[in-house]
């Protein structure tokens, strides 16, 4: 029997209940946990009333290893899936080395103390899961994820040897809210707020947070978007598995309101994460105000249009230089109706799903700590396609327009 323990019951934790809940037949136990109890039941509660299955709730807190440990010594599921936040990553890989469980995330680790994330912290636990026979699949959301997979997949299949990598996250949904984030704010916050970094040449160059930006073009008539180079972190990994590369970017777009608030919030000290003394209490001003903004989970009603995410790749095909754009577009308003959320979340949840999927039917399964590209990508982008996040492949180039600096 197939049992899962899905840790983590926000938007991305919500959907890949969902659509763990639609495969009865490959997810035959699910479990979802979190600190906040009620969040669990909201889920199950909504995967009951869409799918007529019943799924289990639990209360862990994520960030204790003794409490994780005990909940997969009572659960004893095949994998836990950690849908929770970064922080946790390393508490949870312990827990389950201590119990032989599998293990699955979305992001990589960072430090609370320390903006910024790497995957050498996950990466050092390669030996002792392999050695206890156990899978650790990292960033198995959108980006990373899909965007790993996409790369993956066109390596094999239209290039010799890539040279370059754009990979372009567009979102073009509007709510009714004046400043929200599309996930959890203070991750989302510390995220692009962070120094720049791109690969070029054979290492990382920095450069500041919003200092390069360009117009791009969507396809499928959905607009065009400012779009913002940045740091994420499929470049660590898709760098190393792919030593042809030789320039690397991530981008985002960013509409101005978004920016303009952002600006403010950071020059009066609201997006600091240094613990401040505030009436002989101590408090982190971003994490106050992930409190008072909105939370992402509860714009999926009011959010519409859609997401564009892809990768842009260039490089030689039998000797002949080629450029190919591969992406997925995802409506806010379906992926609400049929989980619950925006795209934002389903666009994560669902990777996250098929990469557990994978791993139950050992189609992508090895001991050790791996990023997607590892794995062969072509039975990924078949389940994408079944699942909800169909892609199409252009052969050109978007980048046609002059960059601004």
């Amino acid at each position: 029997m197939n049992t899962i323990l899905i840790v983590g019951a926000g938007g991305v934790g919500g959907v890949a209940a969902h659509k763990c809940a639609q495969l009865p037949e490959i997810f035959h136990e699910i479990h979802l946990a979190s600190r906040t109890l009620s969040k669990c039941r909201l889920v199950a509660t909504s995967i009951r009333q869409r799918t007529g299955q019943e799924i289990s709730t639990h209360r862990v807190d994520a960030d204790n290893l003794n409490e994780a440990i005990a909940l997969l010594r009572n659960l004893s599921p095949d994998l836990l899936l950690n849908l929770a936040l970064p922080y946790q990553n390393l508490t949870l890989m312990e827990a389950c080395l201590a119990t032989g469980t599998n293990y699955l995330d979305t992001a990589n680790y960072e430090s609370p103390e320390t903006a910024g994330f790497e995957y050498k912290w996950q990466w050092r636990y390669h030996e002792e899961f392999r050695e206890k026979n156990l899978c650790a699949l990292l960033g198995s959301g959108f980006d990373p994820g899909v965007t790993n997979v996409f790369t993956s997949y066109a390596s094999k299949h239209y290039f010799d040897e890539i040279s370059e990598l754009d990979i372009v996250d567009v979102n073009g949904g509007e709510n009714n809210e004046s400043f929200a984030t599309n996930f959890n704010p203070e991750i989302n916050i510390r995220e692009v707020s962070a120094a720049c970094r791109h690969w070029e040449g054979d290492r990382f160059v920095e450069s500041p947070a919003f200092s390069t930006h360009r117009s791009f073009s969507c396809p499928e008539g959905l607009g065009d978007f400012e779009i913002y180079r940045m740091y994420h972190e499929e470049l660590e990994s898709l760098t190393a598995a792919f030593p042809s590369l030789r320039r690397a970017q991530f981008w985002m777009s960013f509409s101005p309101s978004y920016l303009q608030h952002l600006k403010v919030l950071t020059n009066v000290g609201m997006t600091s994460i240094h613990p401040i003394d505030y009436h002989g209490e101590l408090i982190v001003p971003l994490q106050f105000l992930k409190s008072i903004l909105p939370d992402p989970g509860s714009l999926g009603e009011s959010t519409t249009g859609q997401t564009c995410i892809g990768c842009v790749l260039r490089g030689r095909k039998e000797n002949q230089p080629r450029s190919i754009y591969i992406y997925n577009t995802c409506s806010h308003e379906s992926s609400f109706r049929e989980t619950g959320s925006q795209a934002v979340s389903y666009t994560t949840g669902v990777p996250a799903m098929i990469g557990a999927k994978l791993m139950l039917q050992k189609k992508w399964f090895e001991a050790g700590v791996w990023n997607m590209e590892h794995f062969d990508p072509d039975t990924f982008m078949e389940d994408l396609d079944s699942f909800g996040l169909s892609w199409s492949i252009e052969e050109s180039d978007p980048f046609v327009r002059k960059a601004c600096s």
